[in-house]
């Protein structure tokens, strides 16, 4: 019994729902209502594990009486134990807000002191920094003012040296131009001297010229005299040697006049040469003279202007000085107004200090209940995942079918309702991630499944919750899982994903890299496996191999004519496996196989353009993996199937406007979902007969819908506002599939069946 104590020792409380590791005592549990039959019961993990893993004692097999007795006071207990573990979940969901209210406080209260922090830093680091541009300026300014300051000594400095070399060169200038006066004197005197000269030669020159006339003169006279000899030869030939010595005299005396008159004529080239390097000379002393007069103008106007800047300068100085000393007492003050700006940023800094110590406090507060907020979460997940283990097994012992709903996103093309969203999730504690709501002209409509999908979930997310049904297969269940739904709600999506996309896979390749993978992982337990494939799809009322290889084009053909191609016949054996007839099995060892099968069985799938939908399954598709899993060691066997079907989508002739083969084809559809209708309602109503033959889809699904599978429906729901209506029928629909019980799942232990090569559920 539960709460008992054991061997003299109490058992300790259910850990996992107290805070770190300690006990709850009466102090400490919540108050619970769960032992109205048995009193105040706690529940500790071993006797959860022990209330799950009792068996049944059967002193009598057939006393039905005593078992239902023994079958009911269980379920009791565990509705003990469940209540217990809600209102336990409810205290600390209550604790969790409490913290989380606490929690939002002290963060509050930090966010509003770091935003004082950040004000108050904010303003000390304008006041700071309008400080320190004013500092700066104020220190280029200074550095300016040294800067002209320097500039102006130096100008001054330079403009005194300048002064000096002035003076100097004044002082040598006129030393040059006395001793160029002097020079000027003397180079008059030596004019003047020359002109006497000159004038002395001109008249030697004269004198010369007169002379020179003279002998030319007397020359002319000679020649006129040898003329008159020349004449006078004929007749004074005797008188010739007299006259011939006179000759000769004259001639000498000639040349000694030629000779004389050569030297007069060099003697007064010369002369001519000294006077005209003299008046050279002359010249070039006066040109010295005007030149040296026009340096001294020069030199006289600089000193004037020197002075008269130099007097300027005198002036810049002093008010330059006058400027120094004026920024010399703002630099003092501002260094006093630094100094006191300093001493209140030591001030501020202490403050900061302060209020940074006091949000480390306040961030350590929020840290700790952080962790404990953590802790609560993780207890809560913990009990959440205790109470999915509870609530799955009450399934499985009533035999109800699951049932997960989930909604596709909106497309682009499709608008969202004036009204708003027609879908809502209810967010309490009891139904949070299990509830969905439909408002439909101003009515609410609220359901509740085993899992609900919004529209935000990822395929990976909808695998998690699926992913230990399908282990289950592995350890010798039979598992059904089908999408059902209107057409272009996402069925085939959620059950194939999109071709090409490996990030968006669907249930059926996940389902398959699990169990190989699991495969796997337990052939060092010595387990060994061998796994089978068929596929089919029921298209017309009539089963169509989709893996054949010896299916042709006139077969499809046929099909679609109606007219009737390949018979494949379903029987049912006393095992309650399905078999049928020249189904295609192939031998798989690995995922990469099946992905093949999976695309040709894809290409080979009846699809049709509809008004609903672009791309529309025109039949249902049937995929089945059997499982043969043999232990060498323990001689153990299990035998699992896993069915994963993908319903063809219920339409209304008047939105899907087909005509011709999609109109024999939508009625085949929603004729064979009006029969799975049918055999709903006849297993929620108990009723001795379900017309299970009623179509192919429910004859095929018999053992799924009511026999010992673990069976699990998608409902595909449409957001799009004009679909409201067939979004509401599918999920009442799914309520009802919900509250039918089909019986206990059963495990298969047998051997591999005779007939190894034909297809079962």
């Amino acid at each position: 019994m539960v709460g008992t104590p054991i061997n003299g020792r109490t058992r300790q409380v259910f850990t996992v729902v107290n805070g770190g590791g300690l006990d709850l005592g009466p102090s400490s549990a919540p108050p619970s209502n769960a032992g109205s039959d048995y009193g105040v019961i706690e529940f500790t993990r071993e006797d959860v594990e022990a209330l799950l893993n009792e068996k049944a004692k059967r002193k009598d097999r057939f006393n039905y009486k005593e078992r239902c007795e023994n079958m009911m006071d269980y379920i009791k207990r565990l509705k003990v134990c469940i209540r217990y573990f809600q209102d336990l979940e409810m205290y600390y969901s209550l604790e969790q807000e409490k913290l989380k209210n606490s929690l939002e406080l002290t963060q509050q209260k930090c966010i509003e002191i770091e935003l004082l922090l950040k004000i108050k830093e904010e303003e000390l680091n304008s006041i700071i920094t309008e400080m320190r541009r004013n500092c700066t300026s104020l220190q280029e300014k200074l550095i300016k003012e040294e800067s002209e300051k320097s500039v102006a000594v130096e100008s001054l400095v330079k403009e005194r040296e300048a002064r000096l070399d002035i003076e100097r060169s004044h002082s040598t200038l006129s030393e040059d131009l006395g001793r160029a006066q002097r020079e000027i004197q003397s180079a008059n005197q030596k004019i003047a001297s020359l002109n006497d000269m000159y004038k002395r030669l001109q008249d030697y020159i004269t004198s010369l010229q007169q002379y020179n006339g003279k002998l030319h003169s007397e020359l002319s006279s000679v020649e006129d005299e040898l003329k008159l000899v020349e004449k006078e030869k004929a007749t004074v030939t005797e008188n010739i040697t007299m006259l011939r010595g006179q000759l000769t005299l004259s001639v000498s005396s000639q040349e000694e006049a030629i000779k004389q008159k050569d030297a007069l004529a060099t003697e007064v080239a010369s002369l001519r040469g000294e006077l005209q390097q003299v008046r050279e000379e002359r010249d070039r002393q006066l040109s010295q003279v005007q030149s040296l007069s026009s340096e001294l103008e020069k030199f006289k106007e600089s000193t004037q202007q020197s002075c008269t800047e130099l007097d300027s300068l005198m002036l810049k100085a002093s008010d330059l000085e006058a400027k120094c000393s004026l920024k010399d007492n703002q630099i003092k003050a501002l260094e006093e107004q630094l100094a006191t700006a300093e001493k209140k940023l030591q001030v501020s800094d202490i403050s900061v200090y302060e209020t940074r110590t006091e949000f480390e406090g306040q961030q350590k507060m929020v840290s700790e209940l952080q962790k404990r907020l953590a802790d609560a979460e993780y207890k809560l997940i913990e009990g959440e995942m205790l109470r999915k283990k509870l609530h799955n097994t009450i399934l499985e012992l009533k035999g109800n079918i699951r049932v997960f709903c989930r909604v596709r996103p909106l497309l682009p093309d499709e608008s969202c309702s004036s009204e708003g969203k027609i879908f809502s999730y209810p967010t309490s504690m009891e139904t949070s991630g299990r509830a969905i709501d439909l408002a439909q002209n101003g009515q609410k409509h609220s359901f509740t499944f085993d899992k609900v999908f919004t529209p935000e979930a990822s395929q990976e997310e909808v695998f998690v919750e699926i992913s230990q049904l399908v282990q289950s297969a592995l350890d010798g269940y039979k598992v059904c899982i089908f999408a059902y739904g209107q057409t272009g709600s996402g069925k085939t999506y959620t059950m194939m994903g999109r071709p090409g996309h490996p990030d968006v896979k669907g249930l059926i390749p996940r389902s398959l890299e699990q169990i190989f993978q699991a495969k796997q992982s337990q052939q060092p337990q010595g387990w060994k496996y061998e796994m089978q494939v068929s596929m089919l799809e029921i298209y017309n009322e009539m089963i169509r191999d989709l893996i054949s290889t010896n299916r042709s084009s006139s077969d499809v053909t046929r099909a679609e004519n109606g007219t009737p191609g390949k018979q494949y016949t379903i029987k049912h054996d006393a095992n309650g496996n399905t078999h049928v007839s020249d189904l295609t099995v192939v031998d798989v060892h690995s995922a990469r196989e099946v992905a093949f099968l999976l695309n040709q069985a894809a290409n080979s799938r009846s699809v049709g353009k509809t008004q609903m939908n672009e791309q529309s399954s025109r039949s249902h598709f049937v995929f089945t993996l059997r499982i043969y899993g043999v232990n060498e060691s323990t001689d153990q066997q299990v035998q699992g199937v896993l069915n994963l079907i993908d319903l063809a989508g219920s339409e209304r002739l008047s939105k899907s406007g087909s005509t011709g083969d999609r109109l024999k084809e939508t009625q085949a559809i929603n004729k064979s979902l009006s029969s799975l209708s049918d055999v709903i309602f006849a297993l929620a109503k108990k009723e001795d007969h379900v017309p299970f033959r009623n179509s192919k889809l429910t004859y095929l699904l018999q053992p799924c819908l009511g026999g010992d599978s673990k069976t699990l429906m998608f409902v595909n729901i449409s957001p799009d506002p004009s679909s409201v209506g067939e979004s509401l029928c599918s999920l009442r629909f799914a309520s009802r599939v919900n509250a039918c019980e089909i019986g206990t799942p059963r495990r298969q232990t047998n051997g591999r069946s005779i007939e190894s090569r034909s297809s079962y559920f």
